[in-house]
């Protein structure tokens, strides 16, 4: 074996754990379960629902003003004059998406009473990805009752930014 034979061997050995470190690291924190993204609700609140995430499933889901959730078409009829849903369109390998999510996680208190901020596995979704025209993670939608778009964007990095472009 020649030198340049040892050091492609040893880039490779190289790339491959540094993959696999970052592999392992974001399947756990992908792991992160579902009642990190919801806030707790109580009585009238619960609704039932099919959660959206890839496999489709009969899930007892809470729902409730001012919340950040796994994204189930049937929340989207929580808009209204006075209520808005946000869908937000994330991947988890994507580390903008991620800064938001973070910086949404953890000022849920801080989310308005009217407003539904629903998460939309980017990878998964592509017939929403279609009827919104979305073609990158770290998109925002905002709909209406019936789902019909009201306005798209990108690039809002914490929830702040993204409250300040709803309209």
């Amino acid at each position: 074996m020649n030198k340049n034979t040892g050091i492609i061997i040893g880039f490779v050995l190289v790339v491959l754990v540094i993959g696999g470190a970052y592999f392992l690291n974001d399947k756990n924190d992908s792991m992160v379960s579902d009642d990190n993204m919801q806030t707790e609700a109580t009585g009238d609140d619960k609704m039932t629902a099919k959660e959206d995430v890839g496999m489709t499933e009969e899930v007892d889901v809470m729902m409730k003003a001012g919340s950040y959730e796994a994204y189930a078409l049937e929340k989207v009829a929580l808009a209204s004059e006075s209520h808005d849903v946000v869908l937000f369109f994330r991947a988890s390998w994507c580390p903008t998406c991620r800064t938001v999510d973070s910086d949404i996680k953890a000022n849920l208190s801080k989310i308005p009473e009217s407003l539904a901020i629903l998460d939309v596995d980017y990878d998964n979704s592509s017939e929403l990805k279609k009827k919104y025209g979305v073609t990158y993670q770290h998109t925002f939608v905002q709909v209406d009752k019936d789902g019909n778009l009201i306005k798209k964007w990108s690039g809002s990095s914490s929830l702040s930014a993204l409250v300040a472009q709803i309209q």
